[in-house]
């Protein structure tokens, strides 16, 4: 099977950066394929707070994950730094798909790459039109 190439940090619009920590290691002493996925919704999580869309409280945004994914290229283990890239692949009338690049240190090339495509949904779980606000705010992260 053909693999895709790792991606550049270059490729990426924005970055959050997250510490791993001793108890992220496995026995083989690199990172867990379940801490990929906590750095990924981690990074997601700040970066909306951070652009004015908040995940909790009263004016919290309805954004379900309806489909995610990893794809693993090389190893990264604490005490390493990750800088988490982010951009947008797609925006639809309700949806979205976050792309997520994982990179080590100062290393420009990706470690892993993730993504998760999410649903705008009203208070009965059911697909709603984005915002303006989020749309703006999501749209800085396109290529």
């Amino acid at each position: 099977m053909a693999r895709t190439a790792p991606g550049k940090r270059t490729e990426y619009r924005a970055f959050v950066e997250l510490p791993t920590r001793w108890h992220d290691n496995d026995a083989y002493g690199h990172l867990n394929n379940a801490i990929y996925y906590a750095l990924f919704d981690t990074a997601l999580s700040q970066w909306q707070n951070a652009n004015g869309l908040p995940i909790v409280g009263p004016d919290a945004y309805r954004f379900v994950v309806v489909e995610n994914g990893c794809r693993y290229h090389s190893e990264a283990a604490f005490p390493d730094l990750i800088h988490c890239g982010l951009r947008l692949a797609h925006i639809g009338r309700s949806s979205f798909r976050y792309e997520v690049g994982l990179f080590r240190n100062d290393d420009t090339i990706a470690c892993a790459e993730g993504f998760f495509t999410q649903v705008h949904t009203d208070a009965d779980n059911r697909p709603s039109p984005l915002p303006e606000a989020a749309r703006k705010a999501l749209e800085t992260l396109l290529p």
